[in-house]
């Protein structure tokens, strides 16, 4: 391949994500355990979807990262060894694969966009991930015992998680900002980052 026909724009976008990625690692150190869930992971999702061209690519490249991300977290802070494949991940996985799509959904960026965006993304990543933790007979950390299988028992599910909400609300309009506002400002530096026809 000629270096001519590398993509500049992809490149860019596949490393922010990468560092974005990145950064997980040091954020979950037990170090920094009040940083708990203010990560990048929705504002990836939602830049992805926003600024790959290629649906697939949009997809991939933050599922992926987050994928490899997951791998480190888990080997570095909380096993002794590789884990790929964790419970739950199903839920976890394709509620971000769900917020990449409401990336492509974002239209023109501008504050209000991404900020009801980043926040809509938290809810939803809130509400199905932890139904799974409910119906996976996930445990009340109040009792030590499974949630209860009713209306109450989910509920008692999501107040518990409403500080990982708050955290993650947080987390994804930094990042969105981040993310956003730097490529934003890239490609008006750089014409070579713009898309054809966007």
């Amino acid at each position: 391949m000629s270096i001519n026909a590398v993509n500049p724009r992809n490149t860019i976008l596949i490393a922010m994500i990468l560092f974005a990625a990145a950064y997980r690692l040091v954020q979950s150190s037990p170090v920094f355990s009040i940083l708990s869930n203010l990560t990048p992971v929705g504002a990836m999702a939602l830049f992805g979807g926003y600024y790959f061209r290629d649906k697939w690519k949009a997809v991939l490249v933050p599922v992926l990262a987050l994928w490899l991300s997951d791998i480190f977290l888990n080997r570095l802070y909380y096993t002794d060894h590789w884990v790929f494949f964790y419970s739950g991940q199903l839920w976890v996985y394709g509620t971000f694969a769900a917020t990449v799509g409401l990336g492509m959904m974002v239209g023109k960026p501008s504050f209000i966009r991404i900020t009801g965006f980043g926040i809509g993304a938290a809810l939803l990543h809130w509400l199905v991930t932890d139904f799974g933790v409910w119906v996976g007979g996930g445990t009340d950390i109040t009792t030590g015992l499974p949630f209860s299988k009713d209306w109450n028992g989910f509920l008692k599910c999501l107040t518990l998680a409403l500080p990982f909400l708050r955290n993650m609300i947080i987390g994804n309009l930094f990042f969105c900002g981040v993310l956003f506002g730097a490529f934003e400002w890239a490609q008006r530096r750089y014409p070579a980052l713009k898309p054809v026809g966007r």
